[in-house]
């Protein structure tokens, strides 16, 4: 589901959220307006506020859901807005209404959020209701889950939107190059032996492309190199910054090696070049989410979706999953309904509309076997690819409050490594040191 941010795109950019945060205070006291009920009574007229994040025909799905929400159950009225201009501001806002005592029962919310939001003490656990057989909680994916459980402790929301990276190759740079397609068993090897015979400087054609922004684009693309290899991101206790190990100055030495002696790699300064160029035939691969599909259809370009190349048999992925956070009025009719909404929302009939419809991956693997799903899976070539490749994505990027200045710190890193400046474990190590700074703030 996009956010209004990123209009025109039909699929919102989740990776580029994930720095700049504002900060969640918690304060005392909660409520807002309503009376709160001190029992339960479910037939008790109640209203609830649910910020969307959306705007358009996202917004339009949704706020017809809310009005067929209510008409199964008519003592439920739900206020719908998108909450804020853009999705990117919903913390913000947010955060402005924990202080004011006037927050929503159930937001739209970036997974890099949710740390922060638990952190508020304004969160819902549903961790006991989410344990009953009958809600299916682990048909969802294990980044998924992880997402919305983000400390371990407490699961403050249901999953709102999943997606990974896959690798895209386009088929008339490989024609032209004489090279047979990638297929799921490819190695990096594989990858990199092929992103040099693509690459052609006479034509000012690239192999492979890869992002210097030093963003989030940057490390997103990183962590999957570095899980394959048997690396993490943190410590178990997520105290320690644990990227700079073996596995990460392999991971990057590996990609420098394509970039610095193979000379196969196009760097992207911006975020935003690599993927015309890929669709005017001027890059042979890049790896991408599943919002790449749209813009390929709409340009036209000839290409193919396969799983990530794997290292060791490893095809681990990344995925950005986002929340319908839950919020606590200690009003138990609010609780019971928002928590209703929610999970009725993410169940297979209302995802279908809700994501499979709109062009996001589904939620659950069951809406891979319905007419919706085969009909989007026809429109944008790869798009049952993608939905497989959510079991790929197994471990999850950090939520802890200080990962937006350790994805900066690594970021950077990776940005001087591949421009050739400074060697990859030194600058890992930098990067770390950097990084548990700020996991110890």
């Amino acid at each position: 589901m996009p956010p209004a941010s990123h209009t025109p795109h039909r699929v919102r950019r989740v990776v580029l959220a994930a720095t700049g945060l504002a900060t969640v205070t918690a304060l005392a006291g909660c409520g807002g307006s309503q009376s709160a009920a001190t029992s339960l009574n479910e037939q008790a007229p109640v209203t609830l506020t649910w910020w969307t994040g959306q705007a358009d025909t996202a917004e339009t799905i949704l706020e017809d859901l809310a009005a067929e929400f209510h008409t199964l159950h008519p003592n439920v009225t739900i206020k719908v807005s998108s909450g804020a201009p853009t999705t990117d501001d919903l913390l913000q806002k947010l955060s402005a209404g924990f202080a004011g005592d006037s927050y929503p029962d159930i937001s739209y919310a970036y997974g890099s959020w949710a740390g922060e939001l638990e952190a508020s003490g304004r969160t819902l656990d549903i961790t006991d209701k989410v344990s009953d057989p009958t809600v299916k909680w682990s048909d969802f994916s294990s980044a998924a889950r992880q997402t919305a459980k983000p400390t371990g402790g407490k699961t403050i929301g249901f999953p709102a939107v999943v997606d990974d990276i896959a690798l895209f190759y386009n088929k008339t740079v490989f024609d032209a190059a004489g090279l047979a397609y990638p297929t799921a068993d490819w190695t990096w090897d594989d990858f990199r032996t092929a992103a040099k015979k693509l690459t052609d400087p006479s034509t000012n054609t690239y192999g492979y492309a890869y992002s210097v922004s030093g963003g989030e684009e940057t490390t997103w693309q990183f962590w999957p190199h570095l899980w394959q290899r048997g690396g993490d991101i943190l410590s178990a206790d997520s105290k320690k910054a644990t990227f700079n190990s073996q596995a990460g100055v392999d991971a990057l030495t590996f990609l420098r090696g394509m970039v610095i002696d193979d000379k196969s790699v196009y760097l992207d300064q911006t975020d935003t070049n690599a993927s015309p160029l890929f669709a005017s035939n001027r890059v042979g691969m890049i790896t991408a989410p599943p919002w790449e599909l749209y813009d390929l259809k709409v340009a036209g370009t000839n290409y193919g979706v396969t799983l990530m190349p794997g290292y060791n048999g490893n095809h681990e992925t990344i995925s950005g999953p986002d929340l319908w956070a839950l919020f606590d009025h200690k009003d138990p009719n609010r609780a019971y309904w928002s928590y209703e909404l929610a999970k009725w929302l993410t169940d297979p009939a209302q995802d279908l509309k809700v994501n499979v419809g709109y062009g996001n991956l589904p939620l659950r693997p069951v809406e891979m076997d319905t007419p919706e799903f085969r009909d989007q899976a026809q429109s944008q070539p790869g798009f049952d690819v993608l939905a497989k490749n959510i079991v790929n994505a197994v471990k999850v990027r950090p939520t802890v409050q200080g990962y937006a200045p350790l994805s900066e710190a690594i970021g950077t890193a990776i940005s001087s490594v591949l421009q050739g400046q400074g060697d990859p474990r030194q600058a890992l190590d930098a990067a770390a040191a950097t990084a548990d700074q700020a996991l110890a703030g």
